[in-house]
Parts: C-alpha cells; sequence; structure tokens
C-alpha cells in the first residue's frame, strides 16, 4: 500500500478538507498522485475497511457522513478499549513519555484564546498516540486508531465551528484532562489511570452531545 497517499488522503477526511457526502473520482486521485488505479484502490479498500469512505461501482469514492449513531456505536467501544489501553500504559510509561505529557499539557494551554482546531486536535492525537504507544499492544493499537479517527470527525467538525467562548471551555476541559491524567500516573495505579481514560472519554461524549447537538442521554 502507498502508504504517503494513505496517510495523506485519511488527513484531508478527518480534517474534513473533503466534507462528509463528497464524491471523489477515482482517476482525479490517481492524476494528482501520479500512480496507477491498481496502488490507489488498495488505498481506498483499506480507507473504507476503516469506515472513512465507501467506494459505489461506476460512481465514485464517497467520503461517510458523519452519523450520530455510527459515533455513538464507537464512542462506545472506544469507552472500554481507553480503560485498557490506560491502564497497561501506566504500567509502562517511561520518564521520557512523561515529559512529552507535561510539554503538550503546556501546548493546550497555550491555546486557551487562541483558536487553532488543527493544532488542539493535534494535540489530542498526540496524547493518544503516547498511551497507545506506551501500552505495548499492537492490536489494541490498531483498533484504538481507527475507532479514534471515526470519532475525531465529529469532534473537529464542532470545533472549527465554536465561537471563542466554547472554544475556551473546550481548550481548558482538555488542559485540565491532561493535568488529571498527569497526576494519576505519578501518585496513582494503573488501574486508576484506565478508569480515569475512561470517565475523561465519556465527559468528552457529553459533551459533544450536550453542547453542539443537544442532546445528553448516552
Amino acid at each position: 500500500m502507498k502508504q504517503d497517499i494513505y496517510q495523506t488522503l485519511k488527513e484531508r477526511i478527518i480534517h474534513l478538507d473533503y466534507e462528509p457526502g463528497t464524491i471523489l473520482k477515482e482517476q482525479t486521485l490517481a492524476g494528482e498522485f501520479g500512480v496507477s488505479r491498481t496502488p490507489l484502490r488498495t488505498v481506498l479498500f483499506r480507507l473504507e475497511w476503516e469506515h472513512l469512505v465507501k467506494i459505489l461501482p461506476r460512481t465514485g469514492i464517497l467520503v461517510m457522513e458523519l452519523e450520530l449513531n455510527t459515533i455513538t456505536h464507537v464512542f462506545q467501544a472506544r469507552l472500554e478499549i481507553e480503560e485498557v489501553i490506560g491502564t497497561l500504559a501506566a504500567e509502562r510509561f517511561t520518564p521520557e513519555e512523561m515529559n512529552h505529557l507535561n510539554a503538550l499539557h503546556k501546548e493546550c494551554e497555550s491555546l486557551i484564546g487562541n483558536k487553532d482546531p488543527r493544532r488542539l486536535g493535534a494535540v489530542d492525537m498526540e496524547i493518544k498516540q503516547t498511551f497507545n504507544q506506551a501500552s505495548g499492544n499492537p492490536f489494541l493499537i490498531e483498533m484504538a486508531e481507527r475507532l479514534y479517527s471515526l470519532t475525531f470527525r465529529l469532534w473537529y467538525f464542532n470545533m472549527i465551528k465554536m465561537d471563542i467562548a466554547d472554544w475556551n471551555k473546550e481548550a481548558e476541559a482538555v488542559t485540565h484532562d491532561l493535568a488529571d491524567l498527569f497526576e494519576v500516573l505519578k501518585n496513582g495505579t494503573p488501574a486508576q489511570a484506565g478508569q480515569l481514560r475512561k470517565d475523561q472519554l465519556l465527559t468528552h461524549l457529553k459533551r459533544i452531545r450536550s453542547r453542539f447537538l443537544g442532546l445528553t442521554d448516552f
């Protein structure tokens, strides 16, 4: 699989450069990347497996819509996976990884009052990747990253529409979550770290549903 093409298309999809519902043309993409359709199809099959696109014969490549019910189901799966990853990661965190989390915390603080959805999204991705890699389980990592991409799109969609007041609340929430994680990693147990990861993700979901979609049940 052409990894560079895969990463480029995935970045465009999750950051909504390709809006949900957009139809992409295989021939156009092949021309852009200077490849034949065979390696491009391998990439598209992977993105379809990740539920980011749907290949429509004789029509094109559909960028999947943001469907709340589907994403809610994904969040439910993520809640359990994040708890396991958080527990495993807490058992293995190195001083270098702790320093990295501390640096990410400072960057989160700098984004309060400075709206930059792409950068806050990148910080959140780095937090997730730090925990994923520290867990040491490649099967959990693959599943967690695939599910995260699906929920990230809804969060990013809402971030770009925030006014500065809502933006500050969101940036503050990520900052506070990271500070709490840092504290429990230093002074708590691995099980407490896993539970905190799960609790924070559930709060994140409730925040999306209540603030942006007017829904409070889960």
